[in-house]
């Protein structure tokens, strides 16, 4: 069997500071985008000629969060309730032989600072500090493919969990609304999409949640009247 050894080549610095939380696929989130910035010896202009005519790209990426935990034959979608169970290579599990993902990413544009070079980006699913292993240019004619069958996800997921703020909430958003203007709707939208574990989803329970999104712990609980944002706290 042969090894074969990849070189990183950039990476990714987006909103997501942890997995949980995370959107199942890009665009599902759009209230923030994220940048991709590339490392020596790949941070030169003349690797980029070009990629101003496409409007999307396909980053190849490496799970660096689960690839210690290995693989197994059998995995457990969360678009099927997180219990039935089908082949490794029918679904995009991150628990894979070879950790690598591929994510379709909107090209907003690139930016140079100093000896930095960052290609921006609309939303993506990808944890802040992933490893970036190429990219390649989205190519509508050869892979957009609208009649084709997707088994399980042949459609996005429903986001219709309904989102409220708390007064404590409602009060940090207004506080953060000069430098953050969107924060609001970012999550909303990160929170309609319901990220609790699937056997949860869509159900009343009585825990509470937390997760990192771009600069700010958000917490918040799951009532009969849809999610309540509880507090809105700057991790810096």
């Amino acid at each position: 069997m042969n090894t074969f050894s990849l070189q990183q080549i950039g990476v990714i610095h987006s909103p997501w500071k942890e997995k949980f939380a995370v959107p199942r696929q890009p665009g599902l989130v759009t209230a923030m985008g994220a940048e991709l910035e590339l490392i020596a010896p790949y941070n030169q202009l003349d690797t980029l000629r070009g990629i101003e005519n496409f409007s999307h790209l396909w980053l190849l990426f490496i799970f660096h969060h689960t690839r210690q935990q290995g693989w197994k034959p059998l995995v457990r979608p969360p678009r099927l309730g997180g219990n039935d169970k089908i082949g490794v290579f029918a679904s995009r599990s991150t628990f894979r032989p070879n950790p690598i993902g591929m994510s379709l990413v909107e090209f907003r544009g690139v930016r140079q600072e100093k000896k930095r070079l960052i290609l921006e980006l609309g939303s993506v699913d990808l944890v802040d500090g992933t490893p970036i292993i190429d990219i390649k240019p989205y190519l509508p004619f050869a892979e957009s493919l609208p009649e084709a069958h997707a088994g399980y996800a042949q459609s996005p997921p429903e986001a219709t969990m309904p989102i409220f703020f708390s007064p404590t909430a409602q009060q940090q958003l207004m506080t953060q609304a000069g430098t953050y203007p969107y924060l609001g709707e970012f999550i909303q939208q990160v929170l309609a999409q319901d990220p609790r574990p699937a056997y949860r989803r869509g159900k009343e329970d009585d825990h509470f949640y937390a997760a990192s999104l771009s600069d700010f712990t958000v917490r918040w609980r799951v009532t009969s009247l849809g999610t309540e944002v509880i507090a809105i706290e700057p991790t810096n």
